[in-house]
């Protein structure tokens, strides 16, 4: 084992403490689905990810036309119960795809993954890779999401600067009705959190003021994207982007914001686990993914928005999260200890 439980937790958020320290025989990681693709009785490649099932299934179908007699065993978990199943458990899967680019680096920093020298490496820009471990297979902003019913008779917000001033105008109209990401918990929240807090100090006015008008915390992209709808809040902040674009069943009752101040664009990656039994095929399920992230012509099965590529990852407005140890900055416990107690109290006010 290669951290101590109580540097895991540290690590991940608070709340998993509970779970942590639990009897080992009695520890397990939470799987949100399972599904098989492809012959049964083939030795399937496993692979671990944060990403819906139902949004890489056209990928995964394309790739086993490729590959015939090839087989996915693919489950879904949350990027704390990826991280869980890997450093904690053991568990044996060939490939790990996650939003939470922090996260990949530091199973790669860490010894978790294996190197893949792909012949596609050319393709992808240079802030796209780590190390030949970790390969970045979309770009997908950090939103805001909007109900334009609750803006009636005000002009949508096109900036944070813009946003506060809203909020601060039309108090009565938000209160109870604004809606982020609980960052104790979301591994992709807080890597957005610790981003904008980063890069502007914007980012501390914004939550200061959503966390005085009774801020609600959620866990994920498609929950605050379905209370938008249904008009139980009025606007997300920092949800994932191309989860409200995927939402075609939607579209009439959400407006998507891309803030032109600056919007940080997550990096879903992929990376080779140490316990592969299969690391050649898992290679070339990265290899896959790469060809239809950045290779033209546009692959239709692809399901993420293509955003245009610059040798510059931080050209406003869209501005690629830089891979690398940077990223493991807020990932000391000291720091991330810190940064959350700032957090809490600023959107957690009495």
């Amino acid at each position: 084992m290669r951290i101590s439980l109580l540097s895991f937790a540290l690590i991940l958020a608070s709340a998993f403490s509970a779970v942590l320290a639990m009897p080992t025989t009695s520890r397990a990681f939470e799987v949100e689905e399972n599904r098989y693709f492809g012959p049964k009785d083939s030795d399937a490649l496993k692979i671990l990810s944060t990403t819906d099932t139902d949004l890489l299934a056209p990928l995964i179908g394309s790739f086993l036309a490729l590959n015939p007699g090839v087989a996915i065993d693919y489950t879904s978990v949350s990027s704390a119960e990826l991280m869980k199943a890997v450093m904690l458990e053991g568990a044996e899967f060939d490939l790990a795809l996650s939003s939470a680019m922090d996260l990949q680096v530091k199973l790669a920093n860490d010894g978790y993954t294996l190197a893949h020298y792909s012949d596609l490496i050319d393709l992808v820009p240079t802030w796209g890779t780590w190390r030949n471990h970790v390969f970045a297979f979309s770009q997908e902003p950090a939103s805001i999401v909007i109900s334009p019913a609750a803006f009636a008779g005000l002009e949508l917000p096109r900036s944070r600067q813009e946003l506060i001033s809203l909020l601060r105008k039309h108090p009565d109209r938000f209160r109870g009705r604004i809606g982020t990401y609980d960052v104790r918990t979301s591994g992709l929240g807080y890597l957005f959190a610790t981003q904008d807090a980063r890069t502007s100090e914007s980012y501390w006015r914004l939550m200061e003021i959503m966390g005085g008008l009774k801020i609600r915390l959620f866990c994920c992209s498609g929950d605050m994207i379905e209370n938008v709808a249904r008009g139980d809040i009025a606007v997300a902040y920092n949800v994932l982007g191309s989860y409200a674009r995927a939402r075609k069943d939607l579209a009439s009752r959400i407006t998507i914001v891309e803030p032109e101040d600056y919007t940080n664009m997550m990096l879903r990656t992929a990376v080779v686990l140490r316990t592969a039994k299969h690391p050649k095929l898992a290679g070339a399920f990265i290899d896959h993914l790469l060809r239809a992230a950045w290779d033209t012509p546009d692959v239709p099965e692809y399901p993420f928005h293509r955003y245009p590529i610059s040798d510059e990852a931080q050209n406003a407005p869209f501005r690629p999260i830089q891979m690398g140890p940077g990223l493991l900055v807020f990932l000391d416990h000291l720091k991330r200890k810190r940064f959350l107690a700032e957090w809490h109290s600023t959107v957690q006010q009495n």
